[in-house]
């Protein structure tokens, strides 16, 4: 390798020798947004040398011609010795955009929840600064300006070519006028009248807004005074002018938009101020978001209750990194967490107050903007990334004090984070499913906590038992908070035996007779009622009465649901939609039962039973676009409806002070799946859904409707009894080997043959058998078999709680993997590990 001698420091040469070898060329490793095993290395050129740092973005060349903005992970002098390393192309930023504890949460994430570091990078960094690698068409100057052999499209092309010298395949497309390009781009190719350049292209663009200022000049009242009294021609200028005047003092900056919207006036109009000198219109940077003006407003007083909580919580934050928060449903556990923002606040730190599912909490958004204005920022999937991009800048600033998100605001480049608010802790939501990383938003949080020495907060009125546990393994900090706010009493639970009620078609019950007469009480005595089934649409499938035949989705195993608004079969896995059944598709009888129900067809029954009552419905379908969710809570919120009817979405983050009954329609579907947290899930629904009853001036009723009284995850709720629950729970799970006990990893496979993935389970399973048996179930099909056209195969791994056992089954399932790849037969078989499924 070339070297250079470099003088360090200031010593002389009599002080014996001070030089040291600096390499000329060095090394980056570089992380891409691609699923590659581990990160390439590039080298980095002579000019890069001194200008390139770890965390920014370089522009690099992978295979022939494709190119992709990666993040430095490492500077080094290791040259690779199994391939010659291409130069990086070009840097992309002056200074890095991911910090070094991202990169090692990174890391970390990629390694603990088995994927790659370019796939954690593809979750972490907004759209726009992984960029787009773009086909650029750039025209042959050799070519020259003879394009009589071309045919019509050809000469199109060419002739913009000539003009302009490059152009993208979007643009192309525009020229033609037809989405299918690439036959025209390849002939020209042929020809040699253009090549092709992958180019990456910046794709996040600053907001610019015109404004307008007045001539210094006139700042003198005097002068002013003179220019207007002086006037003699041009009136609509000088209505214009006054429209000015009077914006700039009600609202100091002047926007030309609303200045020509206020004073009726003509761009042509504003250009005769202009060319006078007296107005001048500028171009400036603004954001997307609008932010509300920076204040802390605390106007509130703690309950004797709430005050020994809040200094529970201190004390075991100070003892512990983690400390539990468990207070029953509006226990005002939420003004604990606003007081500790609030200290952190005003130490100078950061917050970050995570929920399961941003997008469904704007409740609890406006309770914060209340109290601390524009220090909040919100981050979610629902923002463009555009905005995205702007809030990433101001939480790198230290601008923004307190982020609002859900589990991708953990990505964001925190400058002096302080404290983690993980709310609702034992949410589901909080767990990725697809795409990789399957990371937990809470467990990454305490991960990440642990990097920049901050302190984290569990919140929950029906804490996860793995939580739990650690609480009370003394591993997190432990307060209880039994009581609720204003000494409310606990909503009283009454059972409604659906083996009682008369059934017309022996169908289940959807409303029982004793349910729509506490409903109509509580909607004449001028209160709300809550109704909660956890199925949307119309009926979840249609059976034919002759032959059972059930509509199916042709891609998966599953009945399709009938949407009676939108008069659609609907796939709730591959979102597929079909035409409406009414003949049975296989002998043809148009004798079709509705079985089941969902919140669709439940609205429809109310609307014939209460015709004076104002019906609410809240699901997936209901609240699809950005804001539906707000505007439908903010209805409930000031009485407009009278009955909500929603899926999970009416448990989570919502507090209503007029809710008086809540119906739990379908307590059995919640009990029969075939999956070890089962009942912790089921308690945990059913008493979030039953707190929303009774916050207020009244105790509250709740209504369940089952054909097992008797089950004892419905005792438990009867009685508000999570401690039971739990001791119940948590010995089943230590007899039969789960988490907390063990760590779970499930190996799923994909195929789109299913005789292929069946023996590709298989083969995988023994190859993995002699050292770990005896921790095996499986591998089995799931209850959903097939999804979007690909066969299952589940292999379950319940590993003990020994790092040692877990790092080494983790290496093996990789190894395996690539050994099962390594086959022909089985080279497109998915294999995806998912660590700590739920």
């Amino acid at each position: 390798m070339q070297v250079q001698i470099a003088l360090q420091g200031n010593c002389s040469p009599l002080a014996g020798l001070c030089y040291i070898y600096s390499p000329v060329y060095m090394f980056a490793e570089i992380i891409i947004p691609l699923a590659l095993p581990k990160n390439y290395t590039w080298e980095v050129p002579a000019a890069f040398a001194e200008k390139l740092q770890v965390g920014c973005r370089v522009e690099v060349n992978l295979g022939k011609n494709k190119k992709y903005a990666g993040v430095v992970k490492r500077l080094h002098n290791e040259a690779p010795s199994a391939f010659d390393p291409k130069e990086i192309l070009s840097i992309l930023d002056e200074a890095p955009v991911v910090q070094p504890w991202q990169l090692q949460f990174w890391s970390w994430l990629a390694d603990y929840y088995m994927c790659s570091e370019g796939e954690v990078m593809a979750a972490a960094l907004p759209a726009h600064f992984k960029l787009s690698s773009e086909t650029v068409i750039i025209f042959n100057e050799e070519y020259g300006d003879d394009f009589s052999n071309l045919d019509n499209e050809e000469y199109l092309v060419a002739e913009a070519l000539h003009i302009k010298h490059e152009l993208n395949i979007t643009e192309v497309q525009q020229i033609l006028d037809a989405s299918h390009v690439y036959p025209v781009v390849n002939k020209l190719i042929g020809k040699k009248v253009c090549f092709v350049w992958e180019a990456l292209k910046q794709t996040y663009t600053p907001k610019k807004e015109s404004f307008v200022v007045l001539n210094p000049e006139y700042s003198n009242e005097a002068k002013l005074s003179d220019l207007l009294n002086n006037w003699s021609r041009a009136p609509k200028q000088m209505e214009l002018l006054l429209s000015y005047l009077h914006l700039m003092r009600t609202e100091g900056e002047v926007i030309k938009a609303s200045l020509l919207k206020k004073s009726g006036a003509t761009d042509v109009q504003l250009k005769g101020l202009v060319e006078k000198d007296i107005l001048r219109v500028e171009k400036r940077h603004i954001d997307r978001l609008h932010y509300l003006p920076k204040d802390v407003t605390i106007d509130f007083q703690f309950s004797a209750a709430q005050q020994e909580a809040y200094e529970g919580v201190k004390k075991g934050l100070e003892q512990k990194n983690v400390c539990l928060l468990h207070g029953v449903t509006s226990s005002g556990k939420t003004h604990i967490y606003i007081k500790l923002m609030e200290e952190y606040i005003r130490l100078g730190k950061q917050v970050l107050y995570m929920l399961p599912e941003i997008a469904l909490t704007s409740q609890i958004i406006r309770r914060l903007q209340k109290h601390f204005g524009g220090y909040i920022g919100i981050y979610h999937s629902k923002f463009s990334q555009n905005e995205r991009v702007e809030i990433w800048n101001k939480v790198k600033s230290g601008e923004m004090k307190i982020v609002l998100g859900a589990r991708s605001s953990l990505f964001l480049p925190f400058q002096n984070l302080g404290f983690i608010l993980c709310d609702e802790e034992h949410d589901s939501s909080y767990k990725q499913q697809d795409p990789a990383p399957r990371y937990n938003g809470r467990d990454a949080a305490i991960y990440m906590a642990s990097l920049l020495q901050a302190k984290v907060l569990l919140g929950s009125a029906t804490p996860s038992l793995e939580s739990y546990h650690n609480a009370k393994a003394d591993k997190y900090g432990l307060v209880e908070l039994m009581e609720r706010y204003g000494e409310v009493h606990m909503p009283a639970i009454e059972m409604v035996d659906t083996r009682m009620v008369a059934r017309q078609d022996g169908g289940k019950v959807m409303i029982s007779p004793q349910l729509l007469e506490g409903i109509k009480e509580t909607v004449a005595r001028g209160k709300q009622a809550i109704l909660f089934q956890n199925r949307r649409g119309y009926t979840p499938y249609q059976v034919c009465a002759t032959c059972g035949w059930i509509a199916q989705c042709k891609h998966c195993d599953v009945s399709l649901t009938f949407h009676k608004y939108s008069n659609k079969l609907k796939c709730h896995y591959c979102g597929n939609i079909y035409p409406p059944a009414h003949t049975c598709g296989a002998c043809g009888s148009d004798k079709l039962l509705q079985k089941n129900f969902g919140t669709e067809k439940i609205e429809e029954v109310l609307d014939k039973e209460l015709a004076d009552a104002r019906i609410g419905r809240m699901d997936l379908d209901t609240v699809r676009n950005k804001n539906a969710h707000d505007v439908l809570i903010q209805q409930f919120e000031q009485k407009k409806l009278d009955v909500l009817v929603g899926t999970q979405m009416v448990v989570k983050g919502l507090d209503f002070e007029n809710v008086d009954l809540v119906g739990i329609l379908d307590a059995d579907g919640l009990l029969h799946f075939a999956e070890f947290r089962v009942n912790e899930r089921a308690f945990q629904l059913m008493e979030q859904v039953s707190g929303r009853a009774g916050r207020r001036d009244s105790n509250g009723r709740v209504m369940i409707q089952t054909s097992n009284p008797t089950h004892p995850v419905l005792q438990f709720v009867a009685h508000h009894d999570y401690t039971g629950m739990y001791a119940e729970e948590i010995e089943k799970r230590r007899m039969f080997g789960y988490p907390p006990y063990t760590r779970i990893i499930k190996v799923t496979f994909r195929h789109k043959e299913r005789d292929v993935v069946t023996e590709a389970a298989h083969r995988f399973a023994e190859a993995l058998h002699f050292s770990y048996g005896s921790y095996m179930v499986g591998p089995a099909e799931p209850v959903i078999n097939r999804v979007r056209n690909m066969y299952l195969m589940e292999l379950l791994l319940k590993l003990p709680r020994d790092g040692h056992t877990i790092n080494r089954c983790k290496e093996d399932i990789q190894k395996h993997t690539a050994v099962l790849h390594a086959e022909k037969r089985f080279r497109n078989v998915l294999v995806i590990p998912d660590v700590d499924a739920i």
